[in-house]
C-alpha cells in the first residue's frame, strides 16, 4: 500500500432501521425493501430474511410477510470490505475548536455509499472534531470541521444558502461555449430531483424531456475561465448556495460537464449505472471566506494536467 493510504479492510457491519409508513400496509417486506434500497431486488431480500439478517420490531423475522404499516424493520448487514482510502491531509487552520483541512480526493467525509469506518468522520474521532459540511468523496480541498456543537452550529448556518459564506472552487470541465479567458458567466438555475434506477431519486439538471421532477432548489454559481486546453477548460466557480452537487449539475446544465464525470453527462442526461459517489471528475474546494476568515488550499499536484 502506498504511503498516505489506508488499506482496504473489513468493518464490523451495521444495522439499518426503517419505519414503515402506514400507507405501505399490505406490501411484502421483501418488495418494500427492494423499492427502498434499489441496489437489491426482492429475491435478494428474501435470501437475507432466510439468513436471519432481518428483524421486525426488534424480533427476528423468520419469513417474508405482509407489512401492517408502522412497524420498524432492521437489517443487520454483515461486515463488508471497505475500499482503500487516502488518510493523510494538510491542516489549513486549527484554533483548538475550528479545524479546516485540505481533504484529499478519494476520502469520503461521512458514512454512506459503502463506507462506514473509512471516512473522515471516523478518522477524526480521536481529535473530537466532526465535519460541518460534506464535500463529495472525489472533491478535494477545504473541508470545515469543529470540535464543539456550538461552533458546528454556527458554521452550519454559514454554509446554508445566503448564509454569508463565499466558496470558490476550481474545476476542469468540457469547453464552455461562448466563455473566453477572463470572462465571467452567472448561472441561476434550479437543481432538480429526477428519477434514477439505482437510487430512486437523484439531484440533477433540469431534463430536456418531460421526465418527472419531484423537487427543485434554487442555485447560483459564477464561472470564470482561467485556462483553456485542447482537453477542456479550467474554471473558477464561486457559489453561495451550496446545493447538492451544484457545480457538477450546473456545468452539465450548460452542456459542459466536468471532465471524467461518470454521472452527469452531456445533453443534461444522467447515467443509469453511476452514482454521486463515483469518481473520475476534477473538482477542488480552493478558497473560503466566512466569519472573518479567508482560507486557501493548495491544488493537487497533478491539477494542471486535465
Amino acid at each position: 500500500m502506498r504511503a498516505g493510504w489506508r488499506e482496504a479492510a473489513l468493518n464490523h457491519g451495521w444495522t439499518y432501521r426503517d419505519k414503515v409508513p402506514p400507507a405501505d400496509a399490505g406490501t411484502l417486506v421483501s418488495d418494500w425493501l427492494a423499492d427502498r434500497y434499489r441496489h437489491s431486488n426482492g429475491v435478494v431480500w428474501q435470501q437475507r430474511i432466510a439468513a436471519g439478517e432481518l428483524d421486525w420490531n426488534g424480533v427476528l423475522l423468520t419469513g417474508d410477510r405482509v407489512l401492517q404499516g408502522g412497524e420498524t424493520l432492521g437489517w443487520r448487514r454483515p461486515p463488508w470490505l471497505e475500499e482503500a482510502i487516502p488518510d493523510q491531509w494538510e491542516t489549513i487552520h486549527d484554533d483548538g475548536d475550528l479545524l479546516v483541512i485540505n481533504k484529499p480526493s478519494g476520502l469520503p467525509v461521512m458514512p454512506g455509499g459503502g463506507f462506514l469506518r473509512h471516512t473522515l468522520t471516523a478518522l477524526l474521532e480521536p481529535t473530537g472534531a466532526r465535519p460541518v459540511h460534506r464535500l463529495g468523496r472525489f472533491t478535494s480541498g477545504l473541508q470545515v470541521c469543529a470540535r464543539t456543537p456550538h461552533t458546528r452550529a454556527l458554521w452550519s448556518k454559514q454554509f446554508r444558502p445566503n448564509g454569508g459564506c463565499r466558496k470558490v472552487y476550481q474545476a476542469w470541465s468540457r469547453r464552455v461555449p461562448g466563455l473566453e479567458l477572463g470572462q465571467c458567466l452567472t448561472l441561476s438555475r434550479d437543481v432538480v430531483e429526477r428519477p434514477h434506477p439505482l437510487l430512486g431519486w437523484i439531484w440533477g439538471p433540469e431534463p430536456l424531456d418531460d421526465a418527472p421532477i419531484r423537487k427543485r432548489l434554487s442555485a447560483h454559481s459564477e464561472l470564470e475561465l482561467l485556462e483553456r486546453t485542447a482537453e477542456g477548460d479550467r474554471l473558477q466557480v464561486t457559489i453561495t448556495t451550496g446545493r447538492p452537487h451544484q457545480i457538477r449539475i450546473h456545468l452539465a446544465q450548460l452542456g459542459s460537464p466536468l471532465l471524467g464525470d461518470p454521472l452527469y453527462l452531456p445533453h443534461r442526461e444522467i447515467s443509469a449505472i453511476a452514482t454521486p459517489g463515483d469518481g473520475g471528475y476534477r473538482l477542488h474546494a480552493w478558497r473560503l471566506v466566512a466569519d472573518g476568515l479567508a482560507l486557501e488550499s493548495s491544488l493537487p499536484p497533478d491539477w494542471g494536467i486535465p
